[in-house]
């Protein structure tokens, strides 16, 4: 499954925060998409990543979380929500239903 982390800065310089990215090994638990620092500190980092575990979730959450508030999110690529966007409209036009992506 895919997740977005939003990265918000908590505490640290900007300096000790890169330092430390550049030693922290990944989770094995997670595959990395991508990874983006942002010229903002709300979020100062978007990772996206996929995940088959919750407990993957928590270890990207316990790594970070003394520097950073960490706000993770399922997430899906836009090709993906179109189409199930596209599907459910087709499906709520047969029932005579409303259409809501939520």
């Amino acid at each position: 499954m895919l997740f977005a982390a939003l990265m918000k800065v908590r505490a640290g310089t900007e300096q000790e925060r890169v330092a430390r990215r550049l030693k922290w090994d990944v989770p094995e638990e997670i595959s990395v998409v991508g990874e983006y620092w942002l010229h903002t500190s709300e979020p100062e980092v978007l990772l996206i990543f996929e995940a088959d575990s919750f407990s993957a979730m928590m270890q990207v959450t316990s790594d970070w979380s003394d520097v950073y508030h960490v706000d993770i999110f399922p997430a899906i690529c836009a090709e993906e929500g179109i189409q199930m966007a596209e599907q459910m409209q087709k499906e709520s036009e047969k029932s005579g239903m409303g259409f809501s992506m939520r």
